[in-house]
């Protein structure tokens, strides 16, 4: 009778181990199976500071009046063609750096006063998304990506300021792509 105890002891401990060792491997694989993308996102109050907001649409609006071509839209659904929606924000994230990095830096002396204030915004959420990162294959993003900033590069100064006339646009898309 002894026997048959220590024998139904020891086989409820080992299938307590394992149940135990089963559930640290689920967990580890849980774990790993994380989106990469759980870093792309942007704190939706930076959205609602509506000094910001109407700093960031004065100055699109100002480089709206400046920009001669109606018929180019770089902001837009284009950016987003064969782009899964998790990797939405990654995308917007790429298009922010090109902004700060490659027409708002060299054109900081230009549409004054609001400028300074909207690169201190947009560089606030271009710091969020730091650790953002795709999810798969990002071929398709970076050529969406690359598609727009040849597009700009092709207008030219032109193409600088119509970037600046779409901040509105780049405003909604972070908002709705990250938070």
């Amino acid at each position: 009778m002894a026997f048959l105890q220590k024998s139904m002891s020891f086989s409820l401990m080992g299938t307590l181990a394992i149940s135990c060792l089963l559930l640290i491997v689920l967990w580890a694989q849980e774990a790993a199976a994380l989106p990469i993308t759980s870093h792309c996102k942007i704190d939706a109050s930076d959205f609602q500071r509506p000094y910001f907001t109407n700093r960031t649409f004065m100055l699109a609006e100002e480089a709206s009046l400046a920009d001669n071509n109606t018929d180019v839209r770089l902001i837009g659904d284009e950016l987003y063609r064969g782009v899964k929606m998790q990797d939405r924000c990654y995308v917007m994230k790429e298009v922010l750096n090109f902004t700060l990095e490659e027409v708002l830096s060299p054109q900081s002396d230009r549409f004054q006063p609001h400028m300074q204030e909207v690169v201190s915004f947009l560089t606030k959420l271009s710091n969020q998304l730091s650790l953002c990162r795709i999810s798969g294959d990002g071929r398709r993003i970076q050529k969406n990506v690359q598609t727009m900033k040849e597009t700009v590069k092709k207008l030219g100064e032109g193409g600088k300021i119509k970037v600046i006339g779409e901040l509105n646009l780049l405003f909604f898309s972070l908002r709705n792509a990250c938070v």
